[in-house]
């Protein structure tokens, strides 16, 4: 009865408000049912953290040519001791996004689970090779795919992409080349993307043990249309290019 006065709604009504306030600027999620609770100074030490793990989930997503079935989110290093059920989210809402419509950080692992998508979230105690890692991977119909990021500074960057070990910047807009390991590549890509008036940001090279296959991560000033993929696409060592957008 008294929760139902003019009195305590508008305190109710302040109250809602004021945490969305709170949320919106700084970051701070209490009171929630749907969400992990985050306090103001975990979410400003979670800030960087959230946007590597968006950005590798989105990263898997674009990634992924089927029905979902396993998705599996690991954590390595500093980011261990951190709250990681939010990167968690964030993680899930950047891969289900560009797969579904109206997914965002609150019903990602609902989604998930409505889906029959087996999500684990893992943390290793063993030493990692860089200061903090976290590692998405996702098992689809036809295949798989595994990302690896970690935080220069608070700069997001790809460390491994499945098998082959790279380190590159995860700007807003990204291709992937995959290629035989043989020589041409790199000007053949420069060719293309300059004679179609495309700025290369940042080029990054990596190739798995075999030294057979490598993987190229290409940050761009402008976008691409098709026409300039199978361009890229048709290159003599090429396998497979795709083009990747975050932000």
């Amino acid at each position: 009865m008294g929760a139902s006065t003019n009195e305590a709604q508008e305190n109710v009504a302040i109250q809602v408000a004021e945490q969305m306030a709170e949320y919106l600027t700084v970051g701070t999620v209490t009171n929630a049912l749907n969400m992990p609770s985050v306090s103001a100074e975990d979410a400003a030490k979670l800030a960087p953290y959230i946007n590597l793990a968006s950005r590798l989930g989105s990263f898997a997503g674009q990634m992924t040519t089927g029905g979902l079935t396993k998705i599996s989110i690991e954590y390595e290093g500093k980011v261990t001791e951190l709250n990681t059920k939010p990167l968690s989210a964030a993680a899930l809402n950047g891969l289900l996004s560009p797969l579904m419509e109206g997914v965002n950080m609150v019903n990602a692992p609902v989604v998930a689970k409505e889906r029959n998508i087996d999500v684990s979230e893992v943390r290793h105690e063993r030493t990692a090779h860089y200061k903090t890692l976290m590692r998405v991977t996702v098992v689809f119909d036809g295949g798989s795919f595994t990302i690896s990021g970690t935080l220069f500074g608070d700069k997001p960057r790809v460390v491994s992409v499945n098998d082959v070990m790279l380190e590159g910047s995860l700007g807003n807009r990204m291709l992937l080349v995959r290629n035989e390991d043989t020589p041409g590549l790199i000007g053949g890509v420069g060719q293309v993307l300059g004679d179609a008036k495309v700025n290369i940001a940042n080029f990054h090279l990596g190739r798995n043990k075999e030294e057979t296959a490598a993987i190229a991560l290409i940050e761009i000033d402008q976008e691409v249309n098709g026409i300039l993929l199978e361009k890229i696409a048709a290159l003599a060592s090429v396998k497979e290019v795709r083009a990747l957008a975050f932000g």
